[in-house]
């Protein structure tokens, strides 16, 4: 077990993901702060109930990653620019609210022990779909895109995939939640058939709406 600060957001880590984020609420930035003077990362969580911004702390999923601080420019009003990057999944065991951000005692979530070479078999069907996926968007001006960078271990392919693909939130936490890598990569397939599906019947002046911005 163990303990770090939380940052509950509308927006979904996954390992090895860049994250950048503006803070600019005091009790975030009381959060940054003592992340940097404790050389600590901290929690990004997915909002379940409640706001980012003001009012309560809000209410977040069990399941979220760690985001490492990579970068930080501070700006003369107090603002902070940061740049983090996903590093691991973790389970919320309880919640502390002591003080103005939420701290939280958790555990780490890896994935089930499964078979390597049934693994594999899933990432070679996936992989060419997000590979199409990513072409087509950059095509359109939307993101950059190196298909040589394109991982071929399954865990880090599941995480590129859900993270660029364009899904409702809740289902990226579905991913991020699900401990079978098998499983999540089974849906991830069927999640990239089904938006190539439509891309592909698209005008490409129009692929411009499935924008990872």
């Amino acid at each position: 077990m163990f303990e770090l600060p939380l940052f509950p957001l509308h927006t979904v880590l996954f390992p090895g993901m860049p994250l950048p984020l503006h803070v600019f609420e005091e009790r975030y930035r009381e959060m940054v702060q003592y992340c940097l003077e404790d050389k600590r990362p901290f929690g990004v969580v997915l909002i379940r109930s409640g706001v980012a911004e003001g009012g309560p702390l809000a209410d977040p999923y069990e399941v979220g990653c760690v985001a490492e601080i990579v970068e930080v420019q501070r700006l003369e009003d107090g603002r902070m620019l940061l740049m983090t990057v996903g590093t691991e999944r973790f389970r919320i065991l309880s919640l502390n609210h002591d003080r103005s951000y939420l701290m939280g005692t958790m555990e780490e979530f890896p994935f089930a022990k499964e078979a390597a070479d049934q693994l594999a078999q899933e990432a070679a069907v996936l992989q060419p779909l997000v590979e199409e996926y990513l072409e087509i968007l950059a095509r359109t001006g939307n993101v950059e895109f190196d298909p040589e960078q394109m991982p071929t271990d399954p865990e880090d392919l599941i995480f590129l995939s859900a993270a660029a693909l364009q899904v409702e939130m809740d289902q990226k936490q579905a991913f991020l939640e699900n401990d079978r890598a098998s499983v999540v990569l089974h849906e991830l397939t069927r999640a990239y058939r089904r938006e190539l599906l439509y891309m592909r019947l698209m005008p490409e002046e129009d692929q411009g709406i499935f924008s990872l911005n």
